[in-house]
């Protein structure tokens, strides 16, 4: 499953998508989206699923209803459904496999680490403070989420969701203090896209490995099972190493510590 045709660069930095990628939060928004869905004689399938997957939630919310013309739920009533249905369930979230031991191991070693995430920073705050102990705070509130202002400013006034490179631009300029400049295109500099190219982005979503690769950074990508049983979509990004599971994450094959643990 990993792209072991060309060889892996050496990184510096690690910045890590949330949802799907740390914790199994996807789980709990396939749950909760049927559960309101039954109410109207329908099902979200997977391949509308992976349609969702990285965008927006607005955005995203308009993409799962666009598949049920015929019923009533409005975007605005489903979002309030779910968010009070997720509410209840973040607090007991799980951790993905490999992520608590991928974590210690980077901060063990020194490596810098961020999050960048499209979540609300109210719902991350949910998604995590019952792991701060074994995984969050070791990123010692290195965080960018889907609301921060600090957003607008890099979006000229607005806040750019994945596939943009805006979070993980930010997260490596602001929260780890590289040089890697701002925007895409001719404005970044032959420096600053070295400095990119030092960054390791983790993501388990389409769009987020598209964001990645625009930031000018190497992507892992974990995705569900479920999205490899779908065509990869062709004109895209591709990610530079694909895994299973975080657990086959081989630090050493990017320049890396080699983990010091036997699994």
């Amino acid at each position: 499953m990993q792209n072991d045709h060309q060889k892996l660069p050496n990184v510096e930095y690690a910045i890590f998508d949330l949802d799907g990628l740390m914790i199994d939060s996807e789980r709990i928004y396939t749950e909760v989206t049927n559960q309101i869905l039954a109410d109207y004689g329908v099902q979200m399938t997977w391949d509308i699923k992976a349609g969702l997957m990285g965008k927006p939630e607005k955005e995203a919310a308009a993409h799962l209803l666009s598949f049920f013309p015929d019923i009533s739920l409005t975007i605005p009533e489903y979002l309030q459904k779910r968010d009070a249905l997720q509410n209840l369930l973040w607090p007991t979230v799980p951790p993905l496999p490999g992520i608590a031991r991928l974590i210690k191991h980077l901060h063990k070693h020194d490596i810098p680490i961020a999050i960048s995430t499209g979540t609300r920073r109210a719902n991350f705050q949910m998604k995590t403070s019952h792991l701060e102990r074994d995984i969050f705070g070791m990123f010692h509130n290195k965080v960018v989420c889907g609301d921060d202002d600090i957003l607008k400013v890099e979006g000229g006034g607005k806040i750019n969701g994945k596939p943009a490179p805006d979070g993980f631009i930010v997260a490596a300029r602001e929260m780890l203090g590289r040089s890697v400049g701002k925007g895409e295109g001719n404005s970044v500099t032959l420096a600053q896209r070295a400095e990119r190219a030092k960054g390791l982005v983790f993501e388990d979503a389409l769009p987020g490995v598209q964001s990645g690769k625009r930031a000018g950074m190497s992507v892992v990508w974990v995705p569900d099972p479920n999205l490899l049983n779908l065509p990869y979509p062709e004109g895209i990004e591709k990610p530079d190493q694909t895994l299973p599971s975080l657990e086959a994450f081989v630090p050493e094959q990017w320049g890396l510590p080699p983990f010091d643990d036997a699994l």
